[in-house]
């Protein structure tokens, strides 16, 4: 097995992270390793806790950093990292790192059923565990269906995909990536099928986003990245579709609100003071050179925050 993963954003990341040699930091999305080992090479006295839910991506940085006395790996989602932190008898870090989304490495291995462009069973599911794409297919009402890839792939066409869904499966269940990618092809107005891209892309993206329950994973481990921080630690985020960016964009808006008094107030009686400051007012996106590289990184956005 080889989990390969381009990181996106790669220098920027690391280098807003602000790492100190003698500092605690976690990964909870350590995928191939690559953000990891970047933080590690840093570390002379710190230590570092490398989360990931998948297990090909644990074997991977479990060989990678064997033997690294400053680097624990530890198998979950990054939205139980106090759990791991506590695991390990740590109870604040410098650093947290969340690099959110599907990897390089899950896109690309067939038999995983994340892509529309390999024909292999209907699975994406990051942890390898639980419920699959191919079940919410074949057991959701055409209605609930409808309702996540409105929600999750912000795709009007999601009444027209959910009812062809429910037409298709009525003949056999709907078992492979190829199956569905043609089910929507089928179900969209022609002038959608002529735009760029394939148009089962916001499909995919819903049903990724409804099997691994990424939004509310990622406001979980939102909250529990900024209750670990130590004042002055920093909280790294890239994601890349609107839909977590904005989750992310109004968490860290939150943290960095202060008073809320009516402006006409001689002074403030909310007592409400900042709890954090951002890193980039707009965040940061990939640069042009880095496009041309990785047309993948074409969507990513950074944003980081540092706990006051």
């Amino acid at each position: 097995m080889n989990f390969q993963h381009k990181p996106v954003l790669f220098d920027e990341t690391i280098e807003s992270l602000n790492i100190r040699p003698d500092g605690i930091y976690i990964d909870g999305t350590a995928g191939g390793g690559g953000h990891s080992q970047a933080i590690a090479d840093r570390l002379t006295t710190g230590r570092l806790i490398a989360i990931d839910q998948d297990p090909d991506a644990i074997q991977t940085v479990t060989e990678r950093f064997r033997g690294n006395p400053h680097v624990s790996v530890y198998h979950a989602n990054f939205s139980e990292m106090v759990q791991a932190a506590q695991r390990f008898q740590i109870d604040s870090v410098d650093g947290v790192l969340l690099d959110i989304g599907v990897s390089s490495y899950q896109l690309d291995t067939p038999e995983r059923g994340f892509s529309y462009h390999y024909d292999a069973p209907l699975d994406m599911r990051m942890s390898q565990e639980g419920t699959s794409a191919k079940d919410l297919v074949n057991t959701l009402s055409w209605q609930e269906l409808a309702r996540i890839i409105s929600r999750y792939g912000e795709d009007k066409n999601a009444r027209a995909i959910a009812k062809g869904i429910e037409k298709a499966r009525e003949t056999a269940p709907i078992e492979t990536t190829l199956q569905l990618a043609e089910i929507v092809k089928s179900s969209v107005p022609a002038a959608v099928r002529r735009e760029p891209g394939h148009p089962a892309r916001k499909t995919f993206q819903a049903l990724r986003i409804a099997v691994n329950g990424e939004l509310d994973r990622l406001s979980q481990g939102l909250d529990a990245a900024f209750s670990l921080l130590k004042p002055g630690g920093r909280l790294a985020i890239i994601t890349f579709h609107s839909l977590e960016d904005r989750m992310v964009k109004q968490r860290m808006a939150e943290w960095c609100t202060g008073c809320t008094c009516p402006p006409d107030f001689p002074v403030c009686v909310c007592g409400k003071k900042p709890r954090a400051e951002l890193l980039y007012k707009k965040g940061l996106a990939p640069s042009e050179q880095e496009l041309e590289q990785n047309p993948r990184s074409r969507s990513a956005r950074l944003r980081v925050c540092i706990k006051l």
